[in-house]
């Protein structure tokens, strides 16, 4: 098994307590050592958190049936921050003995004293690969310059994400090494504290943590390199461009935006 590292958050994250948070109940139930495995342990795990046990419930893939795994969070992206509410994207890989995976989890928290509450966990749900994947997806998963994580890789795989999406991540790659987040599942099946329909379940869209190896979140990261990508994200057809910068200008009103929800990554959307 692989040596693996715990994940902490920017201290110039927006709240980076509630990231923790979520981390650390998903690296309870993702890692175990030999022995160990089954929802029982899980169970116990969690509770050592001062977190529900029936979370564990609703853990999906990450639980799978082994006797070890580690597991390496790779990031943990706001799909949604309000004042009493959160959800959490936590990005990982995980390796249980001969097999090499991974997920993404959708924690949902709320605020409490004296720390954030899981509250609920919407694991990835990709779907079935399909037996031949078009040219533009084959693309995307072979081009080095496109890191994905597995539940992005299996979107690509299923054959439901739009060639738009897919054009413009190559299109994009020829300028930028992207580390991508999040494509379709995994994320909030709506725009967070809203009914309105997000456009990842869609297979519209896809986030961006990572520029050329720096994070979108550090505050060191070039504010050049930033909006250099988020102006490109637009030239690339992206009609919702959304990230830590408030850029002006843009083809159509309101191409860019900045909340505190994309405070640490860069969203990139189409609407066809």
């Amino acid at each position: 098994m692989p040596a693996t590292t715990a994940w902490s958050p920017d201290r110039d994250d927006v709240d980076p307590a509630v990231k923790l948070r979520a981390v650390q109940l998903v690296e309870a139930i993702g890692a175990w050592t030999a022995g160990r495995g089954g929802a029982a342990t899980a169970k116990r795990r969690v509770a050592a958190l001062g977190a529900s046990p029936s979370l564990v419930d609703q853990a999906g893939a990450l639980l799978p049936t082994a006797d070890a795994a580690a597991l390496q969070v790779v990031d943990a992206q706001y799909g949604g921050i309000l004042a009493d509410s959160a959800s959490v994207l936590v990005v990982c890989r995980q390796w249980t003995p001969g097999h090499a995976g991974g997920t993404t989890i959708d924690v949902r928290l709320s605020r409490a004293q004296p720390r954030w509450k899981v509250t609920a966990l919407h694991p990835a749900r990709p779907g079935a690969a399909l037996a031949s994947v078009p040219s533009a997806a084959r693309q995307v998963l072979a081009d080095s310059r496109i890191v994905l994580p597995p539940a992005a890789q299996a979107d690509i795989r299923s054959g439901n994400i739009h060639p738009s999406v897919l054009r413009a991540m190559l299109r994009l790659a020829g300028t930028y090494r992207m580390y991508i987040s999040v494509v379709r599942s995994g994320h909030p099946l709506d725009v967070f504290g809203t009914n309105r329909p997000s456009d990842h379940p869609r297979g519209r869209a896809f986030d961006v943590w990572q520029i050329d190896g720096h994070a979108v979140v550090d505050p060191g990261t070039s504010r050049r390199l930033v909006e250099s990508f988020m102006r490109d994200a637009a030239a690339a057809g992206s009609y919702n461009v959304g990230g830590p910068l408030r850029l002006s200008g843009g083809a159509r009103a309101n191409q860019f935006f900045t909340d505190n929800t994309h405070h640490d990554h860069v969203h990139v959307g189409f609407a066809a």
